[in-house]
């Protein structure tokens, strides 16, 4: 497998790719209204909003590739 396939194959659609957007959203939503306690918490939820909005952006996700796995 080379590096392009690895980092650049779409293999993110349907289903996966509106869950995605719509978390990372609501997770962005969550941190601007401070509905997210201080501290960890906010780390990580900072964390998975901005991989899912990355991931359905780029319409990528590296373990599906790992896996040989793909919703598109």
């Amino acid at each position: 497998m080379d590096l392009r396939t690895l980092l650049l194959t779409e293999n993110v659609g349907g289903w996966d790719l509106f869950l995605r957007a719509l978390f990372g959203s609501v997770a962005v939503v969550a941190l601007a209204m401070d509905l997210v306690p201080e501290g960890t918490v906010r780390g990580v939820v900072g964390f998975i909003a901005a991989a899912c909005l990355f991931t359905s952006i780029m319409r990528h996700c590296t373990p599906y590739v790992l896996l040989d796995y793909s919703t598109k």
